[in-house]
């Protein structure tokens, strides 16, 4: 029973290191081939311009695969790419009052994001993401507010992007 248990402890760990894919706690299943990604700068075509979120998005986008994967960021040739452009930025009412007044207010970006991958073709996607912020519709989205808003939902999108690309969700 002890050499059973013996032989077993060794193989498993073995089988672990040999798989050609790498996981993580992320949830990433990553390949060996892989190792650098590339996050080329999200323009903003929305019809309401933003200031700034074309770049706070690719910022937030590269920040997040640094954090959750062993990946090297690279300029160019990078054996992910992730693209594309901001397409949506838009606030509107979402319950009114009894004065025909919004009682609620929100916040809406969408992202569309192009993702290729060199060793896996059909893992590529080209995809809409969109989240929302929702804040009171006595009060303006502006300063800090705003702030708050836009990373909250440029968090959810990043990690949304993630899960499609790396993590296969």
């Amino acid at each position: 029973m002890k050499t059973t248990l013996k032989i077993i402890l060794f193989i498993l760990p073995v089988v672990f290191w040999s798989c050609s894919v790498k996981y993580s706690l992320t949830g990433a299943s990553i390949s060996d081939e892989t190792k650098t990604f590339q996050v080329n700068y999200f323009q903003n075509n929305s019809t309401l311009i933003e200031p700034g979120i074309d770049r706070d998005f690719t910022n937030k986008l590269i920040d997040l695969l640094i954090n959750q994967t062993s990946l090297d960021l690279v300029k160019s040739n990078g054996d992910l790419l992730y693209e594309g452009e901001i397409v949506e930025y838009r606030i509107s009412p979402t319950t009114a009052t009894a004065n025909n007044t919004a009682a609620q207010n929100r916040l809406t970006i969408g992202v569309n994001v192009r993702f290729i991958d060199k060793s896996d073709s059909e893992a590529e996607f080209e995809k809409r993401f969109s989240f929302y912020y929702d804040y009171p519709g006595s009060s303006q989205l502006i300063g800090s507010q705003k702030d708050i808003a836009i990373d909250e939902i440029f968090e959810r999108i990043t990690q949304d992007v993630f899960n499609a690309s790396l993590a296969k969700w």
